[in-house]
């Protein structure tokens, strides 16, 4: 077989590290149109909503391209569990946007409050550290204070929550106000964490392959 030829068959590990790009990519245009509708005081949440779902279509594609290339690489920049772990919770925060931008739509939410736009904002935030973190982990150089940077917007993701459900059951709040909110903040602070657990697989790879 000519040398060529042979090389050929070996996938490429930067391909994987490509995918992982267009993931983070995709997060963070997930977040902004999460932002946008956020900030949106028309109400017509309904059109936001059409265009993260189509965000998260393409995440969904993406997914389908790393198990795939997974069940067909011999050889893979990492360990393959590691490899699955980061592109489900990768995936699980572009479900989450939508997941948040969706119970505003079915709940008829009219209008979002100070707490939402600023868990939204957090999120874009630790969309923009993952997407640089990603996008240097083929050569890590620099990229510890991004992860610790992370772990703090996690924290005020956390603060933010806690905040957020104090104020919404103080005095004698309406039932269905509290059920629609609640369920929102949680799901916008879910994405933080998800956002975290990515951080703490990268930190789990960086240290094994040290």
């Amino acid at each position: 077989m000519p040398e060529s030829a042979r090389f050929s068959l070996i996938p490429k590990e930067e391909q994987y590290f490509a995918l992982f790009r267009q993931m983070t990519s995709n997060i963070f245009d997930a977040a902004r149109a999460l932002n946008e509708m956020l900030a949106d005081r028309s109400g017509n949440f309904a059109s936001h909503l059409a265009g993260i779902k189509a965000i998260e279509h393409s995440s969904d594609e993406l997914i389908h391209s790393i198990v795939t290339k997974l069940n067909s690489s011999f050889i893979t920049p990492f360990d393959r569990e590691d490899i699955y772990m980061m592109a489900g919770a990768l995936d699980d925060i572009v479900d989450l946007i939508e997941d948040a931008a969706r119970a505003m739509v079915i709940y008829n939410v009219n209008e979002s409050t100070d707490f939402a736009r600023r868990l939204g904002d957090v999120i874009q935030q630790m969309a923009v550290q993952l997407h640089e973190v990603v996008s240097t982990l083929e050569r890590p150089s620099g990229i510890t204070p991004r992860l610790v940077e992370m772990h703090r917007l996690e924290n005020v993701g956390d603060d933010l929550l806690h905040e957020a459900l104090a104020q919404l059951f103080r005095g004698t709040p309406d039932p269905l106000t509290v059920i629609k909110w609640k369920d929102i903040y949680s799901t916008l602070e879910a994405a933080t964490d998800r956002c975290e657990r990515v951080a703490n697989i990268i930190e789990s790879i960086i240290i094994k392959h040290a």
